[in-house]
């Protein structure tokens, strides 16, 4: 995308033509916007009437999958199979809250000193979401249906890169939960910022860099209103002496290069034991040369282009820098070479130096680092040594050696043989600079909720 006068121009990744204008949402209607999510009637709803709402969103996102799934590859260059998994993915979180609502939504009760004490999980008023480009509707459906659950409305500030979209996932939750509930306006940053500070707000959920998160909490901190924050991610995937070598190879190619590599939680730092360095390596090459690279709509496309320009200029810029250190590329796959489109050929880059920048800093597409540890202690410490603590995955054939090293990662989740990913069962978020707060299961309901505490003495 690029800015134009009033708004902005969207641009097809893979070929660099330009897809539509988008005008910036006035300030009469960012004001409407407002006016309607807090003067929705929702979150006074019943549990009986939520569960159908989430339901219907799951019914209507399946039905249109198809055309969802086109929007997204066409927006943002999600090969066209990963678009319909992530509408899929979507689909299944609605079927779980749909089906656990009431239970999460239950109040405890409990003996306090002989007084009735009541929990129960009360709406805290309008949520602003300002959420990323890279999974343009589960990004909304991970941080916002579980607020949406609790009783809360949405004020949606997208991705600028993602407007149709946007503009897309305001229809659904209209079809499915009618007016206020979650409605999208295109701003710019500097916009959104100004609105944390409005009355109506009550709360904003952030996912994208910890630079601007810094500044999103800053501002929510100074305005004393909730914050969740889910961060960058540099995850390291641990190879144990003892790991399946062919199986992790696959996974940390698969992680590595999903979506275009342009996930916080991917493989993004390949850490090795030494002695596995060498048959890992020969599993890993072939694998990434296999990979096909090219038009993201084709159904046979493993990897597309990254999801703007300026994206493609940074990792080349990462590259360049790693290799300059002494670096060398161990595995890559061949990429179109059109200068229209965001091009970058998929790469493994092998480094010795601890201080390398693609060990150092996050790398958002399809370029992974890769070095080598003396034992597991040390593989360890070099999976900490990262300023983020997102995700993680760690490889070893045994289970209770596994479960012991596991211990001592620092990261919001821990995967076993098996790569990161988010599930509407389980709670996603990180530590450091990763972020705080935490979404999905009963704990991303909780977590833009006021568990409200009532007691009650009988005389």
């Amino acid at each position: 995308m690029r800015r134009a006068d009033g708004g902005i121009v969207t641009i097809n990744p893979a070929s660099g033509d330009e897809l539509g204008f988008y005008p910036y949402t006035t300030p009469r209607d960012i004001d409407r916007a407002l006016e309607a999510a807090a003067g929705s009637h929702w979150g006074r709803s019943r549990t009986e009437d939520r569960v159908a709402a989430i339901g219907r969103l799951g019914d209507i996102l399946e039905e249109r999958r198809e055309p969802l799934a086109a929007l997204i590859t066409l927006e943002m260059g999600k090969p066209i199979r990963q678009a319909r998994a992530e509408i899929d993915k979507c689909v299944t979180a609605c079927r779980y809250y749909a089906e656990e609502l009431p239970r999460i939504l239950r109040p405890e009760t409990f003996d306090v000193d002989g007084d009735t004490a009541i929990v129960r999980v009360v709406p805290i008023g309008v949520v602003l979401a300002i959420l990323p480009w890279n999974y343009p509707w589960w990004q909304v459906i991970r941080a916002m249906l579980p607020a949406i659950a609790a009783g809360d409305t949405v004020v949606l500030k997208h991705a600028e890169s993602v407007p149709a979209n946007a503009i897309a996932i305001q229809d659904v939750f209209l079809d499915a939960f009618g007016a206020g509930v979650l409605q999208s306006i295109v701003v710019d940053g500097a916009t959104a910022s100004d609105l944390i500070g409005d009355g109506r707000i009550a709360a904003v959920t952030f996912t994208g860099s910890d630079r601007v998160g810094a500044l999103v909490a800053a501002r929510a901190g100074a305005e004393l209103k909730k914050c969740v924050l889910e961060l960058g991610g540099s995850d390291p995937f641990i190879v144990l002496a003892d790991a399946d070598i062919p199986a992790a190879a696959a996974a940390a190619v698969r992680s590595r290069f999903l979506n275009n590599g342009q996930s916080c939680i991917a493989a993004k730092r390949i850490l090795v034991h030494r002695d596995a360095r060498d048959a890992f390596v020969d599993a890993l090459v072939p694998r990434v040369r296999a990979l096909r690279v090219g038009d993201p709509a084709d159904e046979s496309i493993d990897v597309g282009p990254l999801a703007r320009h300026d994206l493609r200029d940074s990792l080349r810029e990462q590259r360049a820098q790693a290799l300059a250190a002494g670096g060398r590329v161990i595995a890559r796959a061949e990429a179109p070479e059109s200068a229209r489109g965001a091009w970058f050929a998929p790469s493994i880059v092998e480094v010795d130096g601890r201080d390398s920048v693609i060990l150092s800093d996050e790398t958002f597409g399809p370029l992974g680092a890769l070095t080598t540890g003396a034992d597991d202690d040390e593989l360890i410490a070099l999976a900490n040594s990262s300023r983020y603590g997102l995700s993680s995955s760690l490889w070893s054939a045994d289970s209770e050696h596994a479960a012991s090293v596991s211990a001592g990662i620092q990261a919001g989740a821990v995967f076993v043989n098996t790569i990161s990913a988010t599930d509407p069962r389980l709670p996603t978020g990180g530590i450091k600079a990763s972020g705080y707060g935490r979404e999905l299961g009963r704990w991303g309901v909780h977590e833009l909720a006021n568990l409200q505490a009532l007691r009650i003495h009988t005389p």
